[in-house]
């Protein structure tokens, strides 16, 4: 299966406008925002557990992020609840599972060989930072050989400078509304910037999304 598989192509997708496709795993439902392959693919997706559903065991050979969009997502090393941010390394493996149900932004087989740290970061707990401009808080999450991922929180009326994206930019919106001079993403939103484009992004009424930098190729 392919979806917006070409990184070389901007990408705008509104997630809640997708409708949930059923996984091999019963109770577990998807929402395909890219893939490039069948059940063993490079993909991005958000992704429902309902009440009660689990996963069978599984090992990522291409790594695996996840951050947890509502409800609460276990498995055999911990509890994780909405806000938190967890990255498996590449030949890590789990058996993930939700007792009440949750909702997912997941990221599969993007991790850079020789990546092996495993990432917790529960944003409500975290440290969060001061960023380039008046107005941005930055959570850093993950980094490794130019990737970057962070939560960043945009207070109304902030505004960033015209920049260009070395590898590429990804963006999930999770709350508010965010915006550049090419169109307005309000919650749910993702957008892929392939490398080298450019914009000038801002929020009226603020925002925080999820931002990945340095991933795509280049």
């Amino acid at each position: 299966m392919i979806i917006h598989a070409d990184h070389s192509k901007r990408v705008v997708v509104d997630s809640s406008s997708l409708p949930w496709v059923a996984s091999p795993m019963p109770g577990v439902l998807r929402k395909m925002l890219e893939r490039d392959g069948g059940e063993q693919a490079r993909a991005t997706s958000v992704v429902r557990y309902e009440a009660g559903s689990h996963f069978e065991t599984h090992v990522h050979s291409g790594g695996e992020e996840i951050f947890v969009l509502a409800g609460i997502l276990e498995d055999e090393l911990g509890t994780y609840p909405a806000g938190t941010y967890l990255k498996n390394p590449p030949g890590s493996s789990h058996q993930p599972f939700s007792k009440d149900g949750c909702t997912l932004f997941v990221k599969l087989r993007y991790a850079k060989e020789g990546d092996t740290q495993r990432v917790v970061v529960n944003s409500h707990d975290a440290q969060w930072s001061p960023g380039l401009v008046p107005g941005l808080e930055v959570l850093p999450l993950s980094e490794f050989m130019g990737e970057h991922t962070a939560l960043v929180r945009w207070q109304p009326g902030t505004q960033f400078q015209p920049h260009r994206h070395f590898g590429g930019e990804e963006i999930f919106v999770l709350e508010g509304t965010f915006q550049d001079e090419y169109g307005t993403y309000p919650q749910g939103a993702w957008l892929r910037n392939p490398h080298m484009s450019a914009h000038q992004p801002f929020s009226v009424e603020g925002c925080t999304i999820l931002v990945k930098v340095g991933h795509l190729d280049a």
